[in-house]
């Protein structure tokens, strides 16, 4: 079974990736990166008929480029600066970078290992090509859509009836049943209700004139535990500085859990609560998570109601809704939806990802604030992050 093209632009990624990819041109050229695949679902094989269809489908990639059109849509993205769409004239994934393999037992393996500014950039795409090359070739793709369809008619129609009142954006890219689908959830959201406020997904952004929404990942914090001169428990100190020497500002909602919030808020002084707009939640407690963050903004008598709390941790529109209810009043609340809006099917979706683990040569990690969403492939460097963090938040509270 041979399949079209799942990549038909360079657009097709988060727009993240290119908030972060600007901070890498402009200051960490430097940095060499290592990216492994994991597949977190029990039970999951892939078959040599796919790995073949992947491979073929990272080939095509590899041939792409961007257009004029789409550099000139980037540039009128106001954060992003012309010498580095300049750059991005002249650059294109290399297919080097990548390599791939299957286990006896049908366990897939990609690697992508190459100049950081370069690397990164693979992870969507190879997700959304392998997340869609599994379900064409595993179950009736015609059956996934239909019962995908019912799906988001049931949704809209909770939005039409006022069940469900909030504002979000579609984060669907990395997990979506395919190409075709996303573009039509993405259209009929934000066309069939008031409440879709834009995607992340730059192609769809521009194909349809929404906002194109983002800022940075994990990895982004990640890879300053790879800079021999930072010490481990103050790379979120460097990550912020560095977005905010950026962007001034501007794009500045901030991920708070790669090396735990408690670290974080050690880090988010006065004068970040004041330069970020807002905080990302992606693991742990959301409601914990949010009555620390108002906590943390009154401490420095900042209004939270000023503040935005974006949530983004495997939601669907059920908790959505009862999280905008139970926050509503008390500060500027937003959500980024992934696959329960571009994969929800009567398969079960699966929960892939690829993920930072070597920068020069040196292992890096996310601790998170929940179990399981940890990956690190060094786990004497695993134990010696947590003791680092540890021993920076029992000092704090010593001197406290």
């Amino acid at each position: 079974m041979k399949l079209d093209p799942i990549i038909l632009s360079l657009l097709d990624t988060d727009l993240y990736k290119f908030n972060m990819n600007q901070v890498i041109f402009h200051k960490h050229t430097d940095l060499n990166g290592e990216y492994y695949f994991k597949c977190r679902n029990e039970g999951v094989r892939f078959t040599p008929e796919m790995l073949a269809e992947i491979n073929e489908q990272i080939d095509r990639l590899c041939s792409l480029r961007f257009t004029k059109d789409e550099l000139n849509y980037l540039r009128t993205i106001r954060f992003l600066k012309n010498d580095y769409i300049e750059f991005l004239r002249l650059w294109h994934p290399i297919r080097d970078y990548v390599t791939t393999g299957l286990s006896e037992d049908g366990e897939l393996s990609v690697v992508v290992r190459g100049p950081l500014f370069s690397a990164m950039q693979f992870e969507i795409y190879l997700l959304e090509i392998i997340n869609e090359t599994y379900f064409r070739m595993s179950f009736d793709y015609e059956e996934l859509r239909a019962s995908a369809k019912e799906h988001l008619d049931r949704k809209i129609a909770k939005f039409r009836d006022g069940t469900y009142t909030f504002r979000f954006a579609e984060f669907g890219c990395r997990r979506r049943l395919s190409r075709e689908w996303e573009d039509v959830v993405v259209h009929r959201l934000t066309t069939e209700t008031d409440c879709c406020v834009g995607t992340s997904n730059v192609y769809l952004a521009k194909k349809y004139d929404l906002t194109p929404i983002g800022t940075y990942a994990h990895e982004f914090v990640q890879m300053y535990q790879g800079i021999d001169s930072i010490p481990l428990a103050y790379t979120n100190h460097y990550a912020m500085q560095d977005w905010y020497d950026e962007f001034k500002g501007d794009n500045g909602t901030a991920l708070t859990d790669t090396v735990t919030t408690d670290l974080f808020l050690l880090d988010f002084d006065r004068s970040m609560v004041n330069n970020y707009t807002g905080v990302r939640h992606d693991s742990g407690d959301p409601y914990e998570w949010g009555e620390k963050m108002i906590a943390h903004y009154q401490k420095y008598g900042v209004d939270p109601r000023t503040k935005q709390l974006l949530f983004s941790d495997s939601l669907d529109f059920d908790r959505a809704q009862h999280l905008y209810d139970y926050f509503k009043d008390r500060t500027k609340v937003s959500f980024g939806i992934g696959t329960f809006c571009s994969n929800d099917t009567c398969e079960e979706a699966l929960n892939i990802v690829i993920k930072l683990q070597y920068v020069n040569g040196r292992p890096v990690a996310k601790l998170s604030d929940a179990q399981g969403k940890e990956m690190c492939r060094d786990e004497e460097y695993l134990k010696y992050l947590r003791n680092s963090v540890a021993f920076r938040i029992n000092r704090q509270k010593e001197l406290q």
